[in-house]
Parts: structure tokens; C-alpha cells; sequence
């Protein structure tokens, strides 16, 4: 009788094949062939999240000039009147996402998705399509919160984006160029990210390599919980793998006020900051590199009633020490409009302390009440003095006068011709040189107003009748 003789390599074989069927037997799992997606974190989140994320198509109408002449201020003098039989109003239309965090249907989203938007239209994942009315918008943070008469809707749940670490997985599901409820996957690349753009000034973004595209505006970006982190908002178009999302803490507080106030009612310093560098720290001789560097003083602003300077070091808010731009934001906006805070500042060396009585963020645009920027309704535009920023941004170099920031759609001014960006030199033959002289000019009751521009290099007068 031969006897079978087994190689080690088949001995190991044999043997892990008897362990795994004792394994198996102990934990009852079925040894046939398991769904690929049973267990999927992604796939059971975009199950569970969908019905909660919302398709919003918005519809403005806005003026067109059809003249072959449009930007051309010569013509537009010289035909007057006449230019305005080229003028139609048509219908734009855009789309965003959104998602809903109350069963009664209020939906966060992105304030440039419905900016000036004269039809917001809402589309549920159960196909329903129903209209809705915006309870509050905040440009600085870019967050608006709109509503839908409905009930009993499925809601999605805030996380705590403050325990987010660089490289945990998130989802992103929203509907980029129309193609509704999609879901992309990626992870957290870095977090504290700057973006300083039109109205947009916020240090704090999440950056994600989770796919976002033209359309994901306003949807949410999800950990691995189902939890919402971040509200994602914004991309770089000519790279790949770049989004960003407002962190839902930050959010959170913002979108309380807009549901409860209608506007943001934390509190507004106006200053522009950026961390301190180690050649700046060296430079100014600091013992430390805590703190944020105050890079510019909005006019009229708290903080310059308060005396804070460009290059001051903010070192302290109400005694606890600023470790970064972020958290220092994050201070002052837990502060109600109208209380005070106490800061530390470091200038030329010496530490000081300062009272500062924080004024409204709305006021961070233009508003009557603000000396260094102005709303001029009659016209439909909103004048700034001019700052660091805005010579950068517009390219104004060592100009004088007022910058247009706002234009009104179907106002005097879109209808004249005038862009955001142009320089105001003169009003009626005044030469403009803050916005606090429009106070003068308004008291005079204009009939008609002429204005000198300065765009690219050139000027030019345009002209409209009140």
C-alpha cells in the first residue's frame, strides 16, 4: 500500500484551506461569493444622503444691449436716447445644488446660486419641482438659505469639520452641468485655505480633490459618517482636483443668523489679515510668530474707529492668544453686532490694548452708514474708496476718485454702460476724491448726472438722467 507524500508548499496550502473553513464556520459567513459593494461606506452614503440634496435652477432677467457698439461710450452719447432701442431683456438662467437641513424645507446652498435671482425653482430627488423664497444671504461667506413649502422631507445632519484631518476621505454629491445627484469621492488635501475674490474674503476653506464642477455649488461635502463638513463652493477651473468647501462650523453659525435675523448679525472688524510669516516676525523684531498682521483697514470700518493700523500684529482677542487667521475669524464673528472686544496689539514694537465695538458684517459692502463706502440707489451702484485691495484687484496703480464695486442688473447705470471696476474721476464736474463727497452732491436733487470714467487707460464721460 504507497503512502501519499505531501511538499511543504502543499502542507500550507492544506492547511490554511482547513483554518479558513473553521474560521468561516465560527462566524457563520456564508462561504459563497459576497456583493462587491456590501459594505461600501461611499455607496451606502450617497444611498442615504441623496434624497436630501436638491437641484435649484434660478432665472434673472437681465438688459442686453444688441447695438454692435455696446461698450462704446462715444455712440452711446452721440445716439442718446436712441442707444435704448437696442436694449432687450431676456432670461439667464444657472443652476446649483443644495441640501436640506429642516423636514419644513429650509436648504442651504451658495449665495452666488441665487444672487440676484428672480425665479428660484427647486427640484427634489422625487422629481417634485417647487418654487422657493430666500430667507437670507451672506456674500462674505457666500451662503444664502432658501426655503420650499413642504413637509416631512428627508434632512441631512451637521458633522464638526474642526476634527476633520488632512487625508480623510469625503463625499462630494451635487448636480455639476445639470447631471443630477452625482457623487464624487476624494479627500481632504489641506484646510485653512485663503480665497480673496469679488465679495469673497474668507480664510478657512477646505480643499478637496473630491471632483467639483460648475453645478456642485451649494451641495454638501460628506465624511465618512453621512455627516455634513462642508458646503462646497468654489474651484480652480484650470487645474484638476482643486475644490473648496466652507467648513459647516464656520457655516453653521452663519446660517443661524440667516434663518433666524434674515441677514448675518455677528460681528464685523474690517480689517484684511494673513498669518505671520517667519521673515516678517524676524523683521519686526517679534518673540514669537503668534497672531495675524493686519494687511489693510477697510475706511469707515470698527476696527479703524478703534485705531487699528496697517502692520499692526493682532496678538490676543479677549485674552486668548490668535494661533492663526482662522481661528482669529472665528473669534470675532461668535461676537454679536454691537458688543465690544478687547484686542492686543503689538505696534513698532509695543503692546497696547484696544476697545473695539464690532459693527455689522452687512456693512463689509456698502452701506450708507459707512464712510468709506457708499450705495448709490438711485443710480443702481455701489462706490468704495480706494484700498490695497481693490488697486490689486482692478489694477487702479496710484489712481484717485471711486471704484464701482456693484453694478444692479436693469439699473441706470447697467443700462449706461458702466462696469464694475471703473473709476470715478468726477460727478458733475466735481472732482471725486472719497465717496463721503457723494453726500454733498446727492443734497443738490440731481436731475441728471455726468460722469467722468476712467477704464483701461482711457476716459470718458457717460452720461444719464435721474
Amino acid at each position: 500500500m504507497s503512502r501519499t507524500v505531501f511538499t511543504r508548499r502543499e502542507w500550507k496550502i492544506l492547511m490554511y484551506f482547513i483554518c479558513s473553513l473553521v474560521l468561516l464556520t465560527f462566524l457563520k459567513v456564508p462561504v459563497s461569493a459576497q456583493d462587491v459593494f456590501t459594505g461600501n461606506p461611499i455607496a451606502m452614503i450617497a444611498e442615504a444622503s441623496s434624497p436630501a440634496v436638491v437641484n435649484i435652477d434660478v432665472e434673472t432677467l437681465v438688459t442686453r444691449s444688441l447695438s454692435p457698439f455696446p461698450d462704446d461710450p462715444f455712440f452711446r452719447e452721440f445716439f442718446g436716447q436712441e442707444f435704448k432701442r437696442f436694449n432687450r431683456t431676456i432670461p439667464m438662467k444657472g443652476r446649483g445644488s443644495g441640501f436640506i437641513v429642516s423636514s419644513d424645507g429650509k436648504i442651504i446652498t451658495n449665495n452666488h446660486v441665487v444672487e440676484d435671482a428672480d425665479k428660484i425653482t427647486v427640484t427634489l430627488s422625487d422629481g417634485r419641482t417647487l418654487e422657493a423664497e430666500v430667507l437670507g444671504k451672506d456674500p462674505t461667506f457666500d451662503l444664502a438659505v432658501i426655503k420650499i413649502e413642504a413637509e416631512d422631507l428627508p434632512v441631512l445632519e451637521l458633522g464638526d469639520s474642526d476634527k476633520l484631518k488632512v487625508g480623510e476621505w469625503v463625499v462630494a454629491i451635487g448636480n455639476p452641468f445639470g447631471l443630477e445627484h452625482t457623487v464624487t469621492a476624494g479627500v481632504i488635501s489641506a484646510k485653512n485655505r485663503s480665497i480673496h475674490a469679488g465679495q469673497v474674503n474668507f480664510d478657512g476653506f477646505l480643499q478637496t480633490d473630491a471632483a467639483i464642477n460648475p453645478g456642485n455649488s451649494g451641495g454638501p461635502l460628506l465624511d465618512l459618517d453621512g455627516k455634513v463638513i462642508g458646503i462646497n463652493s468654489a474651484i480652480i477651473p484650470y487645474a484638476q482636483g482643486i475644490g473648496f468647501a466652507i467648513p459647516v462650523n464656520m457655516a453653521r453659525e452663519v446660517v443661524d443668523d440667516l434663518i433666524q435675523y434674515g441677514k448675518v448679525n455677528r460681528g464685523w472688524l474690517g480689517v484684511y489679515i494673513q498669518p505671520v510669516s517667519e521673515e516678517f516676525a524676524k523683521a519686526y523684531n517679534l518673540e514669537s510668530r503668534d497672531g495675524v498682521v493686519v494687511s489693510d483697514v477697510v475706511p469707515g470700518s470698527p476696527a479703524e474707529l478703534a485705531g487699528i493700523n496697517r502692520g499692526d500684529v493682532l496678538t490676543h482677542v479677549d485674552g486668548e492668544v490668535i494661533k492663526e487667521p482662522r481661528q482669529f475669524v472665528s473669534l470675532v464673528r461668535k461676537t454679536m453686532a454691537g458688543e465690544n472686544i478687547t484686542l492686543t496689539v503689538i505696534r513698532q514694537g509695543k503692546e497696547k490694548t484696544l476697545q473695539v465695538k464690532l459693527g455689522e458684517v452687512e456693512s463689509a459692502a456698502c452701506d450708507i452708514s459707512s464712510s468709506g463706502c457708499r450705495t448709490i440707489k438711485r443710480i443702481g451702484i455701489e462706490i468704495s474708496d480706494i484700498t490695497d485691495e481693490l488697486r490689486k484687484e482692478y489694477d487702479l496703480s496710484n489712481a484717485t476718485g471711486v471704484v464701482i464695486t456693484k453694478i444692479e442688473e436693469k439699473s441706470i447705470a447697467a443700462r449706461t454702460g458702466l462696469k464694475v471696476g471703473d473709476l470715478i474721476l468726477e460727478i458733475n464736474g466735481v472732482d471725486i476724491k472719497n465717496t463721503s463727497q457723494w453726500d454733498n452732491l446727492k443734497k443738490k436733487d440731481l436731475q441728471a448726472i455726468v460722469m467722468l470714467i476712467s477704464r483701461e487707460g482711457r476716459t470718458f464721460f457717460i452720461s444719464m438722467s435721474l
